[in-house]
């Protein structure tokens, strides 16, 4: 006979084991982009590196109770999920910069835009030594889409967008909001609607369950 710690140890792993089960990856399916998405992508000049395991798009349990088609934002975790029916969520890996730091509450998407023109702000300006005007392309560092968000009506600039950085994502930089690769954000930008909820958690109150962090170093998923 098993010992009670035995048994207590192997239903532990089998709990662990489920959960890694109910994460199923998504691929990307270009049926979804539109012709000028197709031109625009195959003019990028940036390396396409692949994402990490971690942050590929996935559907997953979920444990929070926000609406559906919903978004919450867990920055420290670099995730980004959009609430499904049924205790599902769809899970973005995202890249986090110092602007998504600086804001964190509950707001609204008040504007979507398609492969939307960067305004820099005079900081990036001075800092990155980037014109004040950046138009639409394949190398705009805001890249396919952007979501505008809106807190009293009033915009928060905080955006979720697009990279030309797809290296990045699962990482902290040094600047930007919310990056999604562009393929990526082409699939929210299509599944979410203006005026949907977004939840950005605070930094530091992260509470995603599956833990990247231990992932990356070859731990696998784990609970936090």
């Amino acid at each position: 006979m098993a010992s009670f710690a035995t048994k207590l140890g192997l239903l532990a792993a089998g709990v662990l084991l489920s959960g890694c089960m109910q994460t199923t990856y998504q691929e990307t399916s270009q049926t979804v982009f539109k012709p000028r998405d197709k031109e625009l992508l195959a003019k990028v000049s940036y390396v396409k590196t692949p994402v990490a395991e971690p942050f590929r798009r996935a559907i997953v349990d979920y444990h929070r109770k926000e609406a559906p088609g919903s978004i919450v934002v867990d920055s420290d975790n670099h995730y980004l999920y959009l609430v499904q029916d049924g205790g599902k969520a769809i899970r973005y890996g995202i890249t986090v910069g110092e602007e998504a730091m600086a804001w964190s509450g509950i707001a609204k998407i008040g504007a979507m835009t398609e492969w939307p023109p960067w305004h820099p702000t005079p900081s990036e300006i001075s800092r990155l030594g980037v014109p004040k005007f950046v138009a639409p392309g394949p190398d705009n560092p805001m890249g396919s889409r952007a979501l505008y968000l809106y807190s009293g009506g009033k915009d928060t600039l905080f955006r979720i967008h697009g990279t030309n950085q797809p290296e990045y994502i699962g990482a902290s930089i040094s600047s930007g909001c919310i990056r999604l690769t562009n393929e990526d954000v082409i699939d929210l930008y299509n599944r979410v609607k203006q005026g949907a909820i977004v939840v950005v958690l605070e930094p530091k109150h992260g509470d995603s369950p599956y833990n990247s962090k231990m992932a990356l170093q070859g731990g696998g998923s784990a609970m936090q």
